[in-house]
């Protein structure tokens, strides 16, 4: 029998009582699954693998489980989506969440859609960043367009249905630029060749980043964030660098329709505890992720207003009918 047949009026005021307890710090959230997978399409290294594996190092704190992350790459995040929207709705599965799973599935005709799955809760804002090698040529921005304008150059991104991609589309038609856009299942793919000069940029997210740019091996040039980052100020934004581009990347979960609505409020509540878990918040703001809680109640509908505005581009771009 399943979780959502077996809740009664008895348990649902027991989940009260956890939820109660765990805010105190007490215990963890009982939870209906023992082993919950999260699943991504991102390549190992990759800011959806970074952003999970750092994430259920302190999820277990607020919910009574075992998490694992699971990758599971290929179609531009197509393969993760069937994975996820084909499993059992019991709060065993979900999925990493990003603007990619809204590409993919406008620009591509998948198995599974974003409509096939239910948003679960946001947990964070990322910021995009345009990065090269540091001791390469390029030391600004400016110096990556000119070479543009002489040589076409060459651009990394994620895959063709990513954010990075769209970024980078953007940023192409705003400079008056045709560089080749070079494209990967994978940030630390990606990094690799910006880092052995096959490309000259690539955009990603600085959790992805964090080893080389600590290591000195790499140097941020601009962000997409409307405004600069306050971790890194002196970072500017690529709109005051004169292009008129600005995009936030979120960061949440989806499962398969129909979980329970008993299992969405855990992880409504786990989310907001986790975020203000000290140890966590530091290494989520090393990290420049900005915490952006939508809860389960408000997250389909911004999922929702997303696609819409996205779909809205893309045909504005040609890139769909």
């Amino acid at each position: 029998m399943s979780f959502m047949k077996t809740i009664s009026v008895a348990a649902v005021g027991l989940a009260t009582l956890a939820f109660a307890s765990a805010t105190a710090g007490a215990e963890p959230l009982p939870y209906p699954n023992k082993v919950v997978t999260l699943v991504t399409h991102s390549s190992p290294g990759g800011g959806s693998d970074v952003f999970l594996r750092e994430m259920t190092k302190y999820l277990g704190k607020y919910i009574d489980a075992t998490f694992v992350v699971e990758n599971v790459q290929g179609g531009s995040g197509a393969k993760a989506m069937a994975r996820v929207a084909t499993s059992p709705a019991d709060g065993s599965v979900f999925y990493a969440t990003t603007p990619t799973y809204i590409y993919t599935s406008l620009m591509s005709k998948p198995q599974s859609s974003y409509k096939d799955m239910e948003p679960l809760v946001n947990i964070f804002a990322d910021s995009e960043v345009i990065y090269t090698r540091t001791d390469g040529p390029y030391k600004s921005l400016k110096d990556v367009i000119e070479h543009a304008k002489k040589e076409r150059g060459r651009w990394g991104a994620a895959n063709p249905a990513s954010l990075e991609r769209q970024a980078a589309e953007q940023l192409k038609r705003a400079a008056g630029v045709t560089p080749a856009i070079v494209t990967h299942e994978g940030g630390g793919d990606m990094m690799l060749n910006v880092l052995n000069g096959t490309l000259d940029i690539g955009i990603g997210e600085i959790q992805e980043l964090r080893s080389q740019l600590d290591a000195g091996k790499i140097t941020l040039l601009a962000t997409f964030n409307p405004e600069r980052i306050s971790e890194k100020p002196d970072v500017p934004t690529v709109k005051e660098l004169g292009y008129d581009v600005a995009l936030v990347k979120f960061r949440g979960l989806a499962g398969p329709k129909g979980v329970p609505e008993a299992t969405r409020a855990i992880w409504d509540q786990a989310v907001k505890n986790l975020l203000d878990d000290p140890d966590y918040k530091k290494a989520y703001m090393a990290e420049v992720l900005v915490p952006q809680l939508i809860g389960e109640k408000d997250y389909p509908a911004f999922i929702n207003n997303f696609a819409t505005s996205t779909e809205q581009f893309l045909k504005s771009t040609g890139a769909i009918k």
